[in-house]
């Protein structure tokens, strides 16, 4: 520490390395008391680890982590939202397309290659 206060190596490893290993201290504990598919025992040996060795611990945790139900479903809502939006935003580039071949600013051959590629994609 400096004789005028905080140092900016304090300011680094705080902002850097203890806020983000407080945050997923704090997820991963969450994640083991929300958990209805663990067992009070099991629970309680993951949050040893935790407190025992924190960094390793969660690590571990995030790794071994048996994935539920609700997990996949998330996982199945996210990837239909996610082929909705990639559907909407060609649905939109081939209307521009088609807007500039009208005007005249593109050629067909050049609709139907950046068409056939947009398709591809």
């Amino acid at each position: 520490m400096s004789a005028d206060g905080i140092s900016f190596w304090d300011v680094f490893f705080v902002m850097l390395i203890w806020v983000p290993l407080a945050m997923i201290w704090v997820f991963v504990l969450m994640d083991i008391f929300r958990r209805e598919d663990m067992s009070g025992w099991l629970k309680a040996m993951w949050v040893m680890a935790i407190m025992l060795i924190p960094f390793l611990g969660a690590l571990f945790y995030l790794i071994f982590r048996p994935i539920t139900k609700a997990d996949l479903q998330l996982q199945e809502a996210y990837l239909a939202e996610r082929d909705y939006a990639r559907a909407a935003d060609a649905a939109e580039r081939l209307h521009k397309l088609s807007q500039l071949r009208d005007k005249g600013d593109i050629t067909q051959e050049e609709f139907e290659r950046q068409k056939a590629k947009l398709l591809r994609d």
